[in-house]
């Protein structure tokens, strides 16, 4: 393998969540005053951290969503993640091999540090990612598709951008690895891969057993 560091992102690539959380988020939206689908959910804010949904709401509407709207959309999204949340196929698959070569790994994800913890609890992954190995868009001033996030992962982990590769599914992802100088593997479960290639995956992927050999 000829990395030092392989970054996450969360959602999507580890716990299977978008489809859960993007019915949610375009429920609620929906229920605002924001008629969202889901595509448009998914296109729009898929890998997004929750500032940005508030940026684009205001942008298009003029309107700001409520105070509590983080605080409310968490909690319907913990609760369906607690009834249903699975890890994504192949995952442990990916970070048994990972361990087993001495490959160190960690988290890169939009979502919050409480997002990824109770999805990790849900799924059994909490005994592959102890909190040393979890970075959050909430640990850095800007989320996705800035580099920042990535780039801190890699400073806590003491590994240099050029030696990390990052596995996201989404396009604001892709472009953020990019930006941090990282290789970044394209995950297409939910993403088409024209658009992943677009914004400039190194290779593109189509199931977790793939990813080894791509490392």
């Amino acid at each position: 393998m000829r990395y030092d560091l392989v970054i996450f992102d969360n959602d999507g690539v580890l716990v299977d969540s978008e489809p859960l959380s993007n019915t949610i988020l375009a429920g609620y939206l929906t229920e605002l005053g924001h008629p969202t689908s889901y595509e448009e959910s998914i296109r729009d804010y898929m890998g997004s951290a929750m500032h940005r949904i508030h940026d684009i709401v205001l942008e298009r509407t003029g309107r700001r969503l409520p105070e509590d709207f983080d605080e409310v959309f968490h909690r319907r999204v913990f609760a369906a993640f607690e009834r249903e949340l699975q890890p994504v196929p192949g995952a442990t698959d990916v970070l048994e091999k990972l361990a087993a070569d001495g490959i160190r790994y960690c988290v890169g994800s939009s979502g919050s540090h409480e997002r990824i913890r109770v999805g990790h609890r849900t799924t059994g992954l909490d005994r592959w990612f102890a909190p040393e190995r979890v970075f959050s868009s909430q640990d850095v001033g800007r989320g996705k598709p800035a580099p920042d996030l990535f780039l801190h992962a890699a400073r806590e982990m003491g590994v240099a951008p050029e030696r990390c590769a990052v596995v996201e599914d989404s396009p604001l992802g892709v472009q953020a690895a990019v930006a941090a100088g990282m290789d970044v593997y394209g995950y297409t479960a939910m993403t088409p891969a024209a658009k992943l290639a677009e914004a400039g995956a190194t290779a593109l992927f189509g199931g977790m057993a793939e990813l080894p050999d791509l490392l």
